[in-house]
């Protein structure tokens, strides 16, 4: 791997702009279902596979862990915050389908099973999420789906399920990844319930071919690219990355009803700092990205609460225009990721990329930022990361100088001042 230069500039940024061109086509799925961002949390990467419940049954995968999760996301502000799913994700199932060919929960770790649990969650104003895999056996070796799509679907209906995450490990022929994704959202479809419908088709068929975005987005509510997020800087780096260098296939196919899924927000847990979870909230909030925890909410810091249960941030990624941002710029070890907002404003991160030194200035004007020009004739402009500060009132020829402390993120909105005919100039 060629090292970076890990050279420190303090000047002021001026660099070279990258301004993609997109068009914004596509219909989408048509349930009627994630006209915003998904939220809610899912177990998998805080808590992986964990079957050993004498051994860990405080972290084991079993109905207690999301019963508590439901309890907490109601008592400690979750709910309201606008988090509404709790979402199992692999390993919870029976090692063998029952006599009717149906799935079935492991009888030991979920005794009372799916629908029970289901109607817990639901009676605390929450709704149920579910894994099943789109082949032979999930990802880590459970009863997979190919074979009984029809059934599986009826079967999460009849629990009262509310969203599944679809997998697509153990698919005997890759080519047949969107059939089977297809014939799962029609069965999906035929039950007649809403349920929120998450893919991993593009995941699983980019190794192959660049997959067919428009028929996915008429298949799935929101889908993986790219592979799973750990509890590491480099991991969230890494999808950064891959969503811009790909931002021209992915931005036009992203919407009401459907979106491109970065995977779960790792904020709380134990691998990034704080500046680095600012960073993956602020750019998550731009990606329009479901904003699917996983951590322990029975145990987490308040700055890691503060961050998630953040009301600007949070209707930035839940604006209902509903355009996902991408990056605009990059140089100079800074990057800008810019997203249209409803009533032609406009939110704006700001990175710093690098990882050595202190705070770094970075300038805002026209010249780094052409979506500036709807400060033509004034505008309002906020920072919410790293911290919430009203930076007033500012025109076309404005420079605005942010600090953005290395790994870190400024956030901000620009919002238009539409000038008011009495004025005199």
């Amino acid at each position: 791997m060629k090292k970076k230069s890990l050279q420190q500039h303090d000047h002021d940024c001026h660099v070279s702009l990258m301004r993609p061109n997109f068009l914004f086509p596509v219909s989408a799925l048509d349930n009627g279902l994630a006209l915003t961002p998904t939220m809610g949390w899912l177990h998998w990467e805080r808590f992986m596979c964990n079957t050993d419940c004498d051994a860990d049954p405080k972290n084991c995968i079993r109905e207690e862990l999301f019963m508590e999760m439901t309890d907490v996301m109601v008592k400690e502000g979750w709910k309201d915050a606008g988090y509404e799913f709790v979402c199992i994700d692999d390993c919870w199932p029976s090692h063998e389908r029952d006599a009717q060919g149906r799935l079935q929960a492991d009888p030991k770790r979920f005794p009372s099973g799916i629908k029970k649990l289901a109607d817990y969650v639901h009676a605390k104003g929450l709704k149920l999420g579910i894994y099943a895999d789109v082949g032979t056996r999930t990802c880590a070796g459970y009863p997979g789906t190919l074979g009984y799509y029809d059934i599986d679907a009826k079967t999460f209906a009849d629990w009262g399920v509310d969203l599944l995450k679809f997998d697509g490990c153990f698919m005997p022929d890759w080519s047949q990844l969107g059939e089977g994704y297809m014939n799962m959202s029609r069965a999906l479809n035929q039950t007649g319930r809403s349920i929120v419908y998450s893919c991993e088709w593009p995941l699983y068929e980019w190794p192959h071919q660049q997959p067919d975005y428009e028929a996915i987005r008429k298949t799935c509510n929101h889908w993986r690219n790219y592979g799973d997020v750990y509890d590491q800087w480099t991991s969230v780096k890494s999808i950064l990355d891959w969503t811009a260098d790909h931002q021209k296939i992915l931005v036009p196919v992203a919407g009401p009803g459907g979106w491109n899924d970065p995977d779960m927000l790792i904020i709380g847990n134990f691998g990034l700092s704080h500046n680095q979870q600012q960073t993956q909230m602020a750019l998550w909030a731009i990606m329009a990205a479901p904003l699917l925890m996983s951590n322990d909410l029975r145990n987490i810091c308040p700055k890691a609460k503060e961050l998630l249960q953040n009301k600007q941030i949070i209707a930035i990624n839940q604006d209902p225009l509903g355009m996902q941002g991408h990056r605009t710029l990059k140089g100079d070890s800074f990057e800008v990721w810019e997203r249209p907002l409803s009533g032609n404003r406009l939110a704006v991160a700001v990175m710093n990329r690098q990882e050595i030194g202190g705070p770094r200035r970075f300038i805002i004007s026209v010249a780094t930022l052409p979506s500036w020009q709807l400060c033509d004739p004034k505008c309002n402009v906020t920072q919410i990361l790293p911290v919430y500060q009203e930076m007033g009132v500012q025109n076309l020829f404005s420079e605005v100088m942010v600090q953005v402390n290395p790994t870190g993120t400024t956030l901000l909105t620009v919002s238009p001042i539409k000038s008011n005919p009495h004025d005199t100039l």
